[in-house]
């Protein structure tokens, strides 16, 4: 049986999560949605406090990863719930504003594949990094799989060559998950990732992107030209298993698929917890204890809303403790990335329809979060993405049988 409550040993890293939420993130939201590509200097007292709390075990807001080689027990054991608590963080940090963890140093989506499948011996080079993730191009969005960007191995080294698209953090990072292949001919088992340090020859950011949404966070286009790497930058195992196919490198989603459906659930309570207040004022007030039909229509929507987000909310806590347990949760991960991100946008909608003229104008962040929500339902794999997969997890088909 799983139980989904909050540990007592993360109740302290949730209320942390909360205080920088309330206190750092939200009273600077506005200001930095407004100062777009403007780094948020504010941050990196409280990126040191996160570094900390990873150091100690204690988890972080967006880098932890998951381990699936650890010796204990054939690798059954719970290795102390590391993956909730970082979902449960991330969750908190969201409601504060879910821009401002993107921008969080050493707290990327690329820190927490290196922590997923990096050696000991990575971890240890790679330890206080800030990582971005590199995945998509010019010609395809979500077909990770048609990765186009080279490696090739000249001695010591692999040379990359190739242009990358929408890379959260692009700019700031100090490194750069870089997905390549390593044989065009050999199709998704030549797909590898590559550490790629921005201090390296070769590779430059073109420009940055100007966003509907999150635009306290950076979102890059990077090209690499030659870009020589040493081979031990080289993200698993070097060697193309056609048999194994694409699986080893889309193993890191099954942990950053979970952080990001974590991401939609902190957006989608704080529009909750926005548009209650907002109602209260306006005197309507959401009865528990009475059917939605016998409320008024805004109370009956709300409840509606809310049950929403505690479907995304309970699906979220279950790939995240499936991960833990070392459970297989690609299909979940997948399922609590597709709900939540749809959700998120969903309720974010509607509560700025709910809440009227505040809802719409600047008086409130309920606009903003409504901006802020959609890129959740796209990246880490749009919404038609994840119900391709969890339709092909669930008929046993290929990804050569349901396109």
């Amino acid at each position: 049986m799983i139980n989904l409550e909050i540990p007592k040993k993360a109740e302290a890293l949730v209320n942390q999560a909360y205080q920088a939420a309330n206190e750092v993130f939200r009273p600077i939201s506005r200001k930095y949605d407004r100062a777009e590509h403007s780094y948020p200097s504010e941050l990196d007292m409280l990126a040191s406090l996160i570094d900390g709390l990873n150091s100690s075990g204690e988890g972080g807001a967006g880098a932890s990863g998951v381990r699936k080689d650890d010796n204990d027990e054939g690798g059954k054991k719970n290795v102390n719930g590391a993956n909730l608590r970082t979902v449960v963080g991330t969750i908190e940090m969201c409601w504060g504003d879910v821009a401002l963890l993107l921008s969080m140093p050493r707290q990327g989506l690329g820190n927490a594949a290196i922590a997923s499948v990096a050696d000991p011996e990575q971890l240890e080079r790679f330890a206080g990094t800030w990582a971005a993730m590199a995945i998509t191009e010019p010609h395809f969005g979500s077909d990770s799989a048609a990765v186009s960007t080279t490696a090739e191995l000249d001695g010591d080294e692999y040379v990359l060559n190739g242009e990358k698209i929408f890379v959260t953090a692009g700019e700031r990072a100090d490194s750069v998950v870089v997905w390549a292949t390593l044989d065009k001919n050999k199709g998704r088992a030549a797909i590898k990732s590559f550490v790629v340090e921005k201090s390296r020859p070769g590779i430059r950011v073109e420009r940055l992107e100007h966003k509907l949404g999150i635009k306290a966070s950076d979102t890059a286009v990077i090209r690499l030209e030659n870009c020589r790497v040493p081979k031990e930058n080289l993200l698993g195992s070097p060697e193309i298993d056609t048999k194994k196919g694409f699986a080893g490198v889309m193993e890191t989603f099954d942990n950053t698929r979970p952080l990001v459906a974590a991401m939609g659930v902190g957006v989608a309570r704080a529009a909750l917890d926005e548009t209650a207040r907002l109602l209260s004022e306006a005197g309507i007030e959401v009865d528990y204890d009475r059917p939605a039909n016998a409320q008024p229509a805004a109370a009956a929507t709300y409840l509606q809303l809310e049950s929403d987000y505690e479907a995304a909310h309970l699906m979220t806590m279950s790939a995240a403790w499936m991960a833990d347990n070392r459970e297989p949760n690609s299909l979940e991960a997948s399922m609590s990335k597709a709900k939540a991100g749809r959700s998120v946008v969903d309720i974010t909608l509607r509560c700025v329809e709910l809440c009227g003229t505040l809802g719409y104008s600047e008086q409130s962040l309920l606009e903003k979060w409504s901006r802020d929500s959609k890129i959740l339902d796209i990246f880490e794999g749009t919404q038609q993405i994840q119900q391709l997969i969890v339709a092909r997890k669930l008929l046993g088909k290929s990804s050569s049988e349901l396109k």
